[in-house]
């Protein structure tokens, strides 16, 4: 495992509720390394944080590491099925409006 990936892994398992449901993806393309994260529906909050500072720290500390090993690294978190956040609800009229 590189260390950016071992890094992330590492900081998430440390802030949330259900640390066996954190999963990590490692690409590299030509827009340097994207790190894909996984969490538990439960642990979002934790992982997004208020106004999504937690997300933004991590993505900072990512480009850090990733400074070292000469990659820009990023990260996306991917939001998990079954999560808490309520899903947008559009009249019939906005809906229309969106599709013009």
């Amino acid at each position: 495992m590189e260390p950016d990936q071992a890094f992330l892994e590492y900081a998430v398992k440390a802030l949330v509720d259900h640390p066996e449901a954190v999963e990590t993806a490692r690409v590299i393309d030509q827009m340097g390394v994207l790190l894909t994260l996984t969490v538990h529906p439960d642990d979002m909050g934790k992982i997004i944080g208020k106004s999504g500072k937690t997300a933004e720290a991590l993505r900072i500390l990512l480009r850090v590491v990733g400074m070292k090993g000469n990659a820009r690294v990023n990260l996306k978190i991917n939001e998990p099925i079954g999560g808490k956040r309520e899903p947008e609800v559009k009249t019939v009229d906005e809906a229309l409006d969106a599709l013009s």
